[in-house]
Parts: C-alpha cells; sequence; structure tokens
C-alpha cells in the first residue's frame, strides 16, 4: 500500500533578498515534495538590507498562486520549527564547493539535534549558479543591474534601496 503522507518539505533561509536561484530550488522541490514551506529566518547573524516584512511580503509575491508553496516566518532552531511543521526534510541549495562545507557543517548539527529530521540538498541550476544573495546585494549597492537574477519585484525595491536610476526595468 502507498504511503499517503504529505510529502513537506522546509527551506529556510533569510531570502535578503529572494533570487531567481531562491525560486528555480523551490519549483524542483515540489517536483519531489507535494509542499515547500519556504521559512524565512527572523534570526540571523547577518545584517538583512530587507526587512523580515518585507522579505515575506516579497516571497509571498513571487510565489502568489503557486500550489503548494507556503511562505511563512520563524525564529530559535531550525529543527525545533521542521517538526513543529509536522516536516522531516529540510530543503538545501547547493551551488559549489564553498556551500557544501557549510551545508554539510548545519546537515550533521541539526542530524545530532533531531535524528528524524533529514536534509535533502539539490543542486542549483546551472543558470543560477554563481548568484548569492549577497553578490546581489553587493553588486546592487554599487549600482548594478541585477535585473533578471531576482523577481521583478525585488529588483525595484532594491533600485529604491540604492537609489538606481541608471537602468531602466
Amino acid at each position: 500500500m502507498e504511503d499517503q503522507r504529505l510529502r513537506l518539505a522546509v527551506y529556510p533561509g533569510t531570502f535578503d533578498p529572494l533570487t531567481n536561484g531562491h525560486i528555480s530550488l523551490v519549483r524542483r522541490g515540489l517536483d519531489v515534495f507535494d509542499r515547500v514551506i519556504l521559512a524565512i529566518a527572523r534570526d540571523t547573524y547577518k545584517t538583512p538590507v530587507f526587512s523580515l516584512g518585507e522579505r515575506e511580503e516579497m516571497a509571498r509575491d513571487a510565489f502568489a498562486g503557486k500550489s503548494g508553496v507556503v511562505v511563512e516566518t520563524f525564529s530559535g532552531l531550525l529543527v525545533d520549527y521542521v517538526q513543529r511543521c509536522g516536516a522531516s526534510v529540510i530543503l538545501r541549495g547547493l551551488r559549489a564547493n564553498s556551500d557544501f562545507e557549510y551545508e554539510f557543517q548545519m546537515a550533521l548539527m541539526n542530524r545530532r539535534l533531531k535524528r528524524n529530521i533529514h536534509t535533502m540538498f539539490m543542486m542549483t541550476d546551472y543558470k543560477w549558479l554563481f548568484t548569492s544573495s549577497s553578490i546581489i546585494k553587493q553588486t546592487a549597492e554599487a549600482g548594478g543591474d541585477v535585473q533578471g537574477l531576482v523577481p521583478d519585484m525585488v529588483w525595484q525595491r532594491l533600485k529604491k534601496r540604492y537609489g538606481i536610476t541608471n537602468h531602466v526595468s
């Protein structure tokens, strides 16, 4: 008999800002899972450019009308949040070896904290291999054009945040 449980994964991050690479990973995650929760971390060691509310709003806009995607915020330990959601899988994207080192350490710590929570890695789509939220922010802050690397509403907010006026959308 086939298992009828809902296949649910949590894709956590700061999403500051949300990139097309993030969106691609969620869409590909839906090929494997019935539902993906995009979980925006409230607690972060990073200094976000966008407030939690702005990041949540941009993510909700990006996935509006997309069945199977839920956008939420969370605080505290990720594994506790995943367990509260009724999920057992953390979905993470990998771009390069540098991602692997950090993600591997986090996966092992999460596994130590909650043995029933598993981490699943998906390689990024080749087209987004070089993008990261950090590179997007640095480029936009310097006045660079990141259109096409982020959803349009994110690009509009980056232009406003950094006073970018020399690019036409």
